[in-house]
Formats: C-alpha cells, sequence, structure tokens
C-alpha cells in the first residue's frame, strides 16, 4: 500500500530529525566506478526481505510515535511477511526443479 509505505517513509524521516541520527555527506560520485574498498564504507539498504524484517523487529518504536501505526499493525503486517518469506524459500525455483525433479 503506497499510503502507508509514504506514512512509514515521513515516520522515519521525523524520528532522524528527533534523534539527530546523521544521513552522513551527499555523495557526489558514480557508484558503479568506485573501487571496492571505497564502496565498502557506502551504507546499504537491506538486501533482502528477511533483513529488513530483523531490522523492523529490532526497531520499531519510530513508526508507533503519534498513534500513527499500532504495534498490532506492525506486528500483523511482519506476520504476513515472515509467511511470503517461507512460501518463497521453500518453493523451488523453476530452474532448480527442471534440474532435480523432472524427467
Amino acid at each position: 500500500n503506497p499510503y502507508l509505505c509514504f506514512a512509514a517513509l515521513l515516520m522515519a524521516g521525523l524520528d532522524g530529525i528527533r534523534n539527530k541520527i546523521d544521513p552522513g555527506d551527499a555523495m557526489d560520485k558514480d557508484l558503479y566506478d568506485l573501487p571496492p574498498e571505497e564502496l565498502a564504507d557506502i551504507p546499504t539498504v537491506c538486501a533482502s526481505l528477511r533483513e529488513a524484517l530483523g531490522e523492523l523487529e529490532a526497531d520499531m518504536d519510530f513508526l508507533t510515535a503519534g498513534d500513527v501505526f499500532t504495534r498490532d499493525q506492525i506486528e500483523g503486517y511482519m506476520d504476513l511477511k515472515w509467511e511470503e518469506i517461507y512460501a518463497f524459500e521453500h518453493t523451488p525455483h523453476p530452474v532448480e526443479f527442471k534440474m532435480y525433479y523432472s524427467c
């Protein structure tokens, strides 16, 4: 839902302002051309839904500030996403199916 996503992004921004979280310096370089040692110092977002849910589970209080989201809403959403992860991880990829299960 784009409306929930936008609300969560706004709450994250407000959390950063309230807690004076340093967003880091602006990057004025082509990330595709950076050497690996310089690229290693650049913060990244989560690489998977599993990792993102772990981060959300560790820090969800900012979303409940001002009663924008309830803990039940967040936990219900996380439960749905964990089910998606489980289904995805336990379904063979078409290439895997072709290699190991088909005749």
